[in-house]
């Protein structure tokens, strides 16, 4: 028998964005396939009929349902689609123990039991299923869309290659031998201080406060996790972050090695001035790269976007949901 968790579910809106009224909301779990309960946000349009085409939103990196993920997952309800979006595993309400652990397969898994979910789902249309993965998750949902055949759309906004930025740092300033094996040493050491404490150790989430020489992008995430703007007491990245073991088997992981495989449609967004945006050009690139399936593939830069603009609109409305509609209603049917 299939089990499920009991978890501790918060049923106020405790959002970092406004409810709509022209959806219905509601909270739902379900179980991947490691055993593991994952609480989800249910965004349904109001007054909907007959079977609906479904997404499933998860990231960014740390981050939790009520934060980015929601936002996308309510507007897209607003225009017609039956969305959840939903904590990973050992994070926000979601299962799962030790807290506050990552896996390259586990939170691919998370991903493909939400097409679970939505395919089984009653007012759902199983033929109709897409993904979005923010920030982290953009990777993740790459890898999930060259694994699960049901997927018929895929769109990655703002991404991390969390398997790169691991194993090679930010910009790829550490991809060489020794500087992995200096940062394999540490966490391997850092595994047993934690066997002797009793506890794992946190890395610690966005900086704060902000010191007056952080580099740009550190600015931005804290301009979003540590302000009114994205905060949330339950995200990792607003407060103590993940453990420092967490993310360990991401150096040794990649998770992108087969999308030039990717068969259903997808959609690559990012922003012209993001730190990351070096991740969306260099996956697409080796997307279509010997690819026989370029013809529903698309990278969208956003004219002078940030990272963290298509977290929440920036203030500028930089998320192009008018885009996200219009490829999820062709891909889709």
């Amino acid at each position: 028998m299939i089990g499920k968790e009991e978890l501790n579910l918060t049923m106020e809106w405790d959002k970092t964005f406004p409810r709509s009224e022209k959806v219905d909301h509601s909270k739902v779990t379900f179980v991947n396939r490691y055993g593991i309960t994952l609480a989800a946000d249910l965004y349904i349009p109001k007054k909907a009929e007959g079977k609906l085409p479904a997404i499933a939103v998860s990231g960014p990196f740390g981050a939790v349902k009520e934060q980015c993920s929601g936002l996308y997952s309510q507007t897209m309800a607003e225009r017609g689609f039956l969305t959840i979006a939903f904590d990973p595993s050992f994070t926000g309400e979601s299962g799962g123990y030790p807290r506050y652990m990552a896996s390259p397969d586990i939170n691919t898994e998370d991903f493909m039991a939400a097409v679970d979910f939505l395919s089984l789902h009653e007012k759902a249309d199983p033929d109709r299923i897409g993904i979005i993965g923010i920030c982290g998750w953009g990777g993740m949902a790459l890898n999930t869309a060259a694994l699960d055949t049901r997927i018929k759309g895929t769109v990655a906004v703002t991404m991390y290659d969390m398997a790169r930025v691991n194993a090679n740092g930010y910009f790829d300033s550490e991809n060489n031998e020794e500087a992995r094996y200096q940062k394999r040493a540490a966490v391997c050491a850092q595994r047993l201080e934690d066997l002797k404490n009793g506890e794992y150790k946190l890395g610690g989430g966005v900086v704060d406060p902000l010191p007056e020489d952080a580099p740009f992008f550190v600015a931005d995430y804290h301009d979003y996790y540590k302000t009114s703007r994205g905060y949330h007491a339950r995200s990792l990245n607003s407060n103590g972050g993940w453990n420092i073991i967490g993310c360990e088997s991401f150096m040794n992981q990649p998770i992108n090695t087969y999308t030039s495989e990717i068969r259903n449609a997808v959609l690559i967004i990012h922003g012209e001035k993001a730190h990351s945006c070096y991740f969306s050009r260099d996956t697409y690139a080796d997307m279509v790269r010997d690819s026989k399936y370029t013809d529903n593939k698309e990278l969208m830069i956003i004219p002078g976007a940030v990272h963290t603009d298509l977290y929440d609109g920036g203030g500028k409305d930089a998320i192009p949901f008018d885009k996200l509609e219009a490829f999820f209603t062709e891909y889709l049917q």
